[in-house]
């Protein structure tokens, strides 16, 4: 009789088997989706002057990135959901070929509104890129050996966070932006190629799933309220006007009326019951946590460098590479101690603290403060969020049973997306009120006069300023954002506290399922299946270290987790 480690429930793969051929081959097409999903999340930012000028559009520039960022967000739970209901593969095939008939309607888009529309239906696609990649190697990666690649997918974002405006700038300089949503096709197609030979998953349920459309419908106006209030509060509209206070209070009542509804739901988008789980709520406290020091730092550093250092836009770029390279080397370097020694707790503890040290450098940042220097202070936070950003979503995984492991990885990453826009807004706004309220200190009389008003400066504009203005603002773009990363350290250091609290659980170094298909093929060889008379001995088998009685009282995902466990 096979015990339940050996059968087709528990897949192992060893180093140089066909099957550890296959899931790299699977694994270089997944990485290629999420490249597809996080370039397009800053590849128009450079390009964007350039667009909204021909598409005569300036007044709707802000929705070229909003719209993609608030379709993916939205979709991340449902993908996630859908894809442990139903199985991943045709999801997964479906989310591509929409991200890229996103790319066809951008690249042809003949003005604004068709541009914005194009964008919307990439980000609708691009959040199952994102989800589904990291939950397809969940199945069929054990915990144990997850690690090594959970670190290079952190790579991947980490390139694509320099690739991306580099990218944009050329294309503009160059072949014309359009070959931003252009590109996207043939690499799309590979990815869609590269599922359709390489991915063997079991399907998912055989009844029809009842969807959870109350739920869905709840999150997504709670998610759209919250990112307008990150997008347009401050900026488009002061914190204290109408517009504002109303998407607040959506937020609010929308959010409210969604666990009302998931507590109900008969299959919930995003099960209350995760939360039940210790490891899942301090990951995800600590993930919204680092989306926010991370996120808030990123979007104004490029502009800090560009009206402090006098570079320009592909210079500030540039400059951001030490972080970017810092957070791919050492993603990597905590994915092989995780997979080598099976410890992982102390990973994200000692990134989050690094991250808080690399808060208060950067909050000692002054005008003469050598380039070199500085790009070592964002070295430091690369090796932080490096040693911290994977590490928690394979904490998260590892607390849940394959078929739930989807609806779990997704709701981490909501939250951090969240994060990530509660990091812009409220870095945003504070930097903002300050440098308003120190250029109106401290500008000489007149000065503002030889180059407009203030709200017009650009990098050229100061350069170009004869000295004493030019000190005076660059010294107020210094003051203004340098204590705000001081702000966040107390933050950062939160997280890292909580994360204290998350309990080790040993990595799994199978994959365990809940359901035996007849099937299970990663490499096209069929593996053994166990008998039905089998599989009823076996159904009363207690897993290692636990009484028969005791097995027979837990529920199915209760022993499914031992079984990974042990």
């Amino acid at each position: 009789m096979s015990s339940p480690t050996t059968t087709a429930t528990a897949e192992k793969t060893s180093a140089g088997s066909p099957q550890k051929r296959t899931i790299i081959l699977l694994f270089a097409g997944l990485m290629v989706t999420m490249l597809l999903a996080s370039l397009d999340q800053t590849i128009f930012s450079t390009a964007l002057p350039t667009i909204v000028g021909e598409l005569n559009g300036v007044d709707h520039m802000l929705w070229v990135t909003t719209a993609y960022i608030l379709a993916s967000t939205i979709m991340l739970p449902v993908y996630g959901k859908l894809g442990d209901l139903i199985g991943r593969k045709g999801l997964f095939i479906g989310a591509i070929g929409l991200f890229i008939a996103g790319s066809v309607v951008g690249g042809l888009a003949p003005d604004m509104t068709w541009l914005i529309t194009g964008r919307a239906i990439q980000g609708l696609g691009g959040g199952g890129l994102m989800i589904l990649s990291q939950a397809i190697i969940a199945d069929v990666v054990p915990a144990r050996e997850r690690g090594r690649y959970m670190g290079v997918m952190g790579g991947v974002f980490a390139l694509s966070s320099v690739a991306g405006p580099l990218l944009g700038g050329w294309f503009t300089e160059s072949i014309g932006w359009r070959w931003a949503f252009w590109m996207n096709i043939p690499l799309g197609i590979l990815a869609i190629a590269s599922a359709v030979v390489f991915l063997r998953l079991p399907k998912g349920a055989q009844r029809k799933p009842r969807l959870d459309f109350a739920g869905m419908g709840l999150l997504a106006i709670a998610s759209t309220c919250l990112v307008l209030v990150t997008t347009w509060g401050g900026t488009t509209y002061d914190w204290d006007s109408g517009v504002i206070i109303s998407l607040i209070g959506g937020t609010v009542v929308a959010g409210l009326a969604f666990v009302l509804v998931e507590s109900r739901a008969a299959e919930p988008i995003m099960p209350l019951k995760l939360f039940r789980d210790r490891n899942f709520n301090l990951t995800t406290i600590a993930g919204l946590i680092i989306g926010i020091a991370m996120f808030g730092a990123l979007a104004y550093l490029p502009t800090y460098l560009q009206m402090v250092t006098g570079a320009n836009a592909t210079e500030a770029g540039l400059l951001m590479i030490p972080m970017m390279a810092a957070l791919l080397i050492t993603s990597i370097v905590a994915g092989q101690l995780v997979s080598k020694t099976g410890r992982y707790k102390w990973l994200p503890i000692v990134g989050t603290v690094i991250v808080a040290g690399s808060l208060v450098l950067l909050s000692t940042m002054t005008p003469s403060l050598p380039v070199w220097v500085l790009c070592t202070f964002l070295a430091v936070m690369g090796i932080g969020l490096g040693m911290s950003m994977q590490i928690l979503i394979l904490i998260v995984q590892n607390s849940f049973p394959v078929s739930q492991v989807g609806t779990a990885t997704a709701s981490n990453n909501y939250f951090r997306q969240i994060g990530a826009s509660l990091g812009s807004a409220i870095v945003g706004s504070l930097f903002v009120a300050r440098l308003t309220g120190l250029l109106a200190d401290r500008m000489p009389a007149g000065g503002s006069d030889a180059s407009g008003s203030s709200n017009s400066f650009t990098p050229a504009i100061v350069k170009a300023l004869p000295g004493p203005v030019r000190d005076v603002i660059v010294g107020a773009y210094n003051d203004a954002l340098t204590p705000v990363f001081l702000y966040m350290v107390p933050l950062v250091l939160v997280a890292a506290v909580l994360l204290c609290f998350v309990k080790e659980k040993p990595l799994a170094t199978t994959v365990e399922r809940d359901v035996l298909p007849t099937t299970l093929e990663t490499d096209g060889s069929t593996h053994p299946v166990l008998d039905p008379a089998d599989a009823d001995r076996d159904s009363t088998t207690a897993p290692e270290g636990l009484s028969p009685d005791t097995a027979n009282d837990l529920d199915g995902d209760e022993r499914e987790r031992e079984l990974v466990t042990r």
